[in-house]
């Protein structure tokens, strides 16, 4: 973390409803990861507090109420996971969206909007269009005051039909437009019909433009990294189980379902078929035999179970909804991880 509060900061917040993004600003971050929720849980504690809802898994938009440590229920007591049983890997209360997905939630919906005014010229859109390589731009007066939009299709039917070569002329005048509280996905037919669509705010201020290109942009950051993972769990799975003794798999797997089944077991029981470091002294010995049962005598077996551990936690983020996107770093060790599999398998 790059930064914390002073304790006197932190105690001035008690009772305070504060957006989440403002919590995660005082403490010098915008994500909330493994670290960070750590870090922030345990400096509020230090002083006393927590927050209402909890600040980890609610709606990045929420705002949450700090309340004094003391007046948040103790949650009950859960049984200890048994060795193997995916205890990392369930989904925890309040882990799934609190709300629908936004149009407002695009980066590009809040993301600014270039407009022109309904005195320039045609010439005037066109050579914006242009420059910053856009499909269409909105003509609007003051900050609210839309006139229509102005698209490569409209500036040639304006040619096409021999009509006077005046802004008026190449305006579309019935442009699609949304509120930025609207539900993206009901907005998805009128977005492949249009190929965008304008998004205003409660005060009708025109605050970006969201286009086919940022569906497919988003559709790339949250659909493609549930895709790479269940392909690399569904070769994982391929090879670990034509290979390994079902003995060894029922020896990570809990006494009631002791099934020997490599489709029995999760991430974190795949890391322990082959870790031969981990906790539990009785499973390295089994996790040699796997490794060995596996023939993958060019393959660093150190750096393949550290690579597998690390896939192991980007699926946990994903799985619990990460509000934040998949890092490019992140994203790069699935794409070699998943990679090495296919040359594998």
């Amino acid at each position: 973390m790059s930064q914390a509060p002073s304790e006197e900061q932190l105690r001035e917040l008690r009772g305070e409803m504060i957006p989440v993004a403002e919590l995660l600003a005082l403490f010098g971050t915008r994500v909330r990861n493994d670290q960070s929720v750590l870090f922030i849980t345990q400096t509020l504690k230090d002083v006393g507090l927590s927050t209402v809802p909890y600040f980890a898994n609610c709606n990045g938009r929420a705002h949450v109420h700090v309340v004094p440590l003391e007046s948040v229920a103790e949650p009950e007591e859960e049984p200890e996971p048994q060795e193997g049983d995916g205890e990392e890997d369930g989904l925890t209360p309040g882990a799934l969206p609190q709300q629908s997905f936004r149009i407002g939630d695009l980066p590009a919906a809040h993301g600014g909007v270039d407009c022109v005014p309904s005195n320039a010229t045609v010439t005037q859109a066109t050579y914006l269009m242009r420059t910053k390589n856009y499909s269409q731009v909105p003509v609007v007066d003051g900050i609210t005051t839309l006139h229509g939009v102005v698209t490569w299709s409209s500036v040639a039917k304006m040619y096409e039909t021999n009509a006077a070569t005046v802004l008026a002329n190449a305006i579309v005048d019935d442009p699609p437009i949304a509120d930025s509280r609207q539900d993206f996905f009901s907005l998805l037919p009128i977005i492949s019909e249009y190929g965008y669509v304008l998004v205003r705010d409660n005060s009708g201020q025109f605050t970006g433009i969201v286009t086919g290109a940022d569906i497919t942009e988003r559709f790339d950051a949250t659909a493609w990294p549930f895709f790479v993972v269940g392909e690399i769990e569904f070769r994982l799975r391929k090879c670990l189980g034509a290979a390994l003794d079902p003995d060894n798999i029922r020896a990570l797997q809990p006494n009631n379902k002791k099934t020997g089944q490599i489709t029995d077991l999760m991430f974190n029981g795949y890391v322990k078929l082959l870790d031969g470091h981990q906790q539990n002294p009785a499973l390295r010995p089994l996790a040699d035999q796997n490794w060995q049962a596996l023939g993958w005598t060019g393959v660093d077996r150190v750096q393949f179970v550290h690579q597998l551990d690390r896939v192991r936690t980007i699926r946990n983020m994903i799985a619990h909804f990460d509000p934040e996107p998949l890092s490019k770093r992140r994203g790069d060790e699935l794409r070699q991880f998943v990679g090495l599999l296919r040359q594998l398998t």
